[in-house]
């Protein structure tokens, strides 16, 4: 998706370029940043394939009621990605807003699909393990 698509390539290498440094000028998250320049950037064509799709299927979960608690544990991740490449920004709120929603989804299978998506999976996952004692 690189091209007129989404490309994260500028900002990993900005990420591992300007790193987050701690008031004695040391590197703070070193071990991300050996993350994105071993590992993210070798492999920047997944990136830009799963940011995108990951951010999309976090704000459907959210906005449908569909799996909230997982759809908001992986918004929560990518929050603190970003949050640890060193971009500010509202992340510190989205992150509060995010442990907020992660605790609340437990009951959110009152409203949206998880009122029917929780007890259909709960019957598939509970009678496998039924079956098999």
């Amino acid at each position: 998706m690189t091209g007129d698509g989404f490309d994260a390539t500028g900002y990993l290498k900005n990420a591992v370029a300007n790193p987050v440094k701690g008031p004695d000028g040391n590197m703070v998250y070193g071990w991300y940043v050996s993350f994105l320049e071993n590992f993210a950037l070798p492999n920047i064509e997944l990136f830009n394939f799963i940011v995108p799709v990951g951010e999309f299927l976090v704000g459907l979960g959210l906005i449908l009621g569909c799996l909230t608690t997982a759809a908001m544990f992986f918004g929560l991740l990518m929050n603190f990605s970003f949050f640890l490449a060193g971009t500010v920004s509202h992340n510190p709120t989205d992150i509060f807003f995010g442990f907020m929603i992660l605790f609340a989804g437990y009951n959110a299978g009152r409203y949206g699909l998880d009122h029917w998506v929780i007890p259909y999976l709960r019957k598939i996952f509970f009678k496998k393990k039924a079956a098999t004692k």
